[in-house]
């Protein structure tokens, strides 16, 4: 019986043969008119070159987005302790907001309203008098209007002796409103052999907005952001 394996080699290398010759001469400005296995062996080696660079483009994103994920890791553990330790301590904390609100009213309730103003320069102007000093000024200012308070300046100049001027200086300070004094200065008074000393100074007292004067000082504070980002949009 005569053995097959001849022709079959024969016919495997004839078909090799065949499929080489239709890759000779290839013309790539005319790809249509290739043979068939050309095109589908094009068409397989597109298809793989576009899914792997694809694949590398969406592992590079995604190799960003982890390392990005990875940045962020140490502050999302700093921000958990954090708000960890504060849920412990909640209690604690609730009851030093309390604290603190407290004092903030306490503070508030030392600040004359607007109606008290008149009552405290009278008070500081009697605190002098109580002590024997001449005034040779007292002149409120343009009361200075700030986020949640107002400050009123006062120019005062006094001449006394010197224990009446340092007790005066101690009642402003004991006075129940809070009154500061700045740029102080004491000096005798020239070609004077009374003994006397003049005090020069600013007392600045503080009295707090009522609802109202808040609401004007916020709306004035908006108006003049808007007017600033418009500028900022011509320039």
């Amino acid at each position: 019986m005569a053995s097959t394996k001849p022709s079959t080699q024969i016919d495997i290398a004839a078909a090799l043969r065949r499929a080489t010759s239709q890759f000779r001469e290839l013309n790539p400005k005319e790809p249509g008119q290739w043979p068939l296995l050309p095109k589908v062996v094009s068409c397989i080696a597109v298809t793989v070159v576009v899914v792997v660079v694809g694949w590398v483009a969406l592992l590079s994103d995604a190799d960003k987005s982890l390392q990005a994920s990875r940045d962020k890791e140490p502050k999302l553990k700093a921000d958990y302790r954090q708000k960890l330790a504060q849920a412990v301590n909640l209690n604690e904390l609730k009851k030093q907001k309390e604290q603190v609100q407290e004092y903030v009213t306490q503070l508030e309730k030392q600040l004359p309203g607007k109606a008290e103003m008149d009552a405290l320069l009278s008070d500081i102007n009697q605190a002098g008098i109580g002590r024997g000093l001449q005034f040779e000024l007292f002149r409120p200012g343009q009361v200075v209007i700030k986020d949640y308070y107002a400050e009123l300046p006062i120019a005062i100049k006094v001449s006394g002796r010197y224990h009446d001027v340092g007790s005066f200086v101690a009642d402003v300070a004991n006075l129940s409103r809070i009154v500061t004094l700045h740029n102080l200065t004491i000096a005798p008074p020239p070609k004077d052999t009374s003994g006397n000393l003049v005090m020069e100074a600013t007392a600045r007292t503080y009295r707090y907005l009522d609802a109202a004067e808040v609401a004007e000082v916020k709306r004035a504070a908006a108006a003049a952001k808007s007017k600033g980002k418009e500028k900022g949009k011509k320039s």
